[in-house]
């Protein structure tokens, strides 16, 4: 970009306009996975949607590729020579409580919802992490720690703003644009940048939830007490239970530190003596280290996962089971248990089910609905950052359990699977297909195509 042209958007927007060499550039795009690193031809620091449609007009005009940024959580992979919207500053959260609604801008995180939303005993759909940006969060569908309850964060969208690629601004809900807002809601960032959602709220003020920590050594007996277990809970209970290599951090508590422990986590949505009677055979199935399951309010909601929250590098992958079998819990436990060598820091399996398997009352394109479980393994880089070794750790485990899963993995969780050909697996086919129509209709250049993104259409690559 010439310095004139950074000019003109910088007269045309509210926000700051960066170029490379810019101090406070790399601050703009810094990523939660330190492994990703951008690289835009220039970033713009929004400030509302009116800047937003100017930064989308100005790539349009130079043809420049577009990227959103927010919190950094959702980089899967680098961004080279684009326009990137920072979302960042964007941080409108108003709630309705007669309406149990909320409206939310691009730049919130759930812990920010959360918060605003508790006066009036109600709560949102928000992730395990509460320091992910709500928006993008959302628009890749949304399992969170109550979604067997309450289904799929994207199925409780009421309307969204959103600048498309031709620049304009559009409030899209059931009765406007249909097939957009059915597009956005499981397709993520491929048809523009939200810059604003109205979300429902729940009216959940405690719950019965938090994790018990196991020892390592019991990993088996805890994988397939849990297997047993989970496929006849209750849609009021949501669980997940995950393999974790601790490092020695002054951080966690100290029977934990540098040890190697199987997290079972719960988040049961009604009192606690059934809380209690439904949690009871995991509590017989192995001796606790750590039991910190308990009545809680809801803005603990992240104590329930313990995610981290400081920005950290890994490779990170995804898959999904119609069936959790006994020779997939096994082939799991060989591929990332205690035994295995060098297994990756997490690996968890979450249960899926309940709500989620239900199709919502507004359609939706959120793919994962048919499966039963959701694997996600992260693993950390060694010291010498030796890439090719990460990735063949990660992926070690999910070929161990490749013949058990179904091919896909839910959208927010594909991880490092970044090729058209691997995102599309995240949908069934029909679902697929009407987006990539869809992408033609609203995206026909494909500007936005980083990411998790179903690619190009056919007529922008011939």
């Amino acid at each position: 970009m010439s310095p004139p042209d950074l000019d003109g958007l910088r007269e045309q927007v509210s926000g700051p306009v960066l170029a490379p060499g810019d101090p406070g550039l790399d601050g703009e795009v810094a990523t939660f996975n330190l492994t990703v690193r951008h690289r835009p031809a220039v970033v713009v620091g929004a400030t509302g949607a009116a800047d937003v449609a100017a930064a989308v007009g100005f790539a349009r005009r130079n043809g420049l590729p577009v990227a959103v940024h927010a919190t950094g959580h959702g980089s899967a992979a680098p961004v080279e020579g684009a326009l990137v919207v920072n979302t960042s500053r964007m941080r409108g959260l108003a709630v309705d409580p007669a309406a149990r609604t909320a409206r939310v801008e691009a730049g919130v995180r759930w812990a920010e919802v959360v918060e605003a939303a508790a006066p009036f005993g109600l709560a949102p759909l928000c992730g395990s992490a509460p320091a992910v940006g709500a928006v993008g969060y959302t628009l890749g569908g949304g399992c969170g720690p109550v979604a067997r309850t309450y289904g799929f964060a994207a199925d409780h969208v009421r309307s969204l703003e959103v600048v498309t690629a031709d620049g304009r601004t559009r409030t899209v809900d059931t009765g406007t644009e249909p097939d957009l807002f059915w597009a956005l809601r499981g397709g993520k960032g491929d048809f523009g940048i939200v810059t604003a959602m109205t979300i429902d709220l729940f009216p959940i003020a405690m719950l019965y939830g938090g994790g018990i920590f196991y020892p390592g050594e019991h990993s088996a007996q805890v994988l397939h007490a849990y297997r047993e277990w989970s496929r006849d809970l209750p849609e009021s209970i949501t669980t997940s239970v995950a393999l974790l290599r601790l490092p020695p951090a002054d951080e966690l508590p100290p029977p934990l530190r540098g040890r190697f422990v199987v997290h079972l986590r719960v988040a049961h949505v009604g009192d606690q003596a059934e809380g209690e009677r439904l949690l009871a055979p995991m509590r017989s199935a192995a001796p606790a280290i750590i039991d910190m399951v308990g009545m809680m309010p809801y803005t603990a909601i992240g104590a329930v996962h313990n995610d981290p929250t400081d920005p950290m590098p890994y490779w990170e992958g995804g898959g999904l089971f119609h069936e959790l079998t006994g020779d997939a819990v096994q082939a799991l436990l060989d591929a990332a248990g205690p035994g295995a060598e060098a297994p990756p820091h997490v690996v968890e399996l979450r249960q899926l089910g309940g709500a989620m398997a239900r199709a919502p009352r507004v359609p939706n394109a959120v793919g994962g609905r048919d499966a039963a479980y959701s694997l996600l393994v992260l693993a950390p880089p060694p010291p010498q950052d030796m890439a090719g070794l990460v990735r063949a750790l990660g992926e070690r485990v999910l070929d161990a359990v490749r013949p058990w899963t179904t091919g896909g993995a839910l959208l927010n969780f594909q991880g490092a699977a970044t090729a058209p050909a691997q995102v599309a697996e995240a949908w069934p086919a029909d679902v697929h297909l009407r987006l990539m129509e869809l992408k033609a209709v609203y995206d026909p250049a494909g500007m936005f195509r980083f990411g998790h993104s179903i690619g190009v259409p056919d007529s922008a690559a011939g």
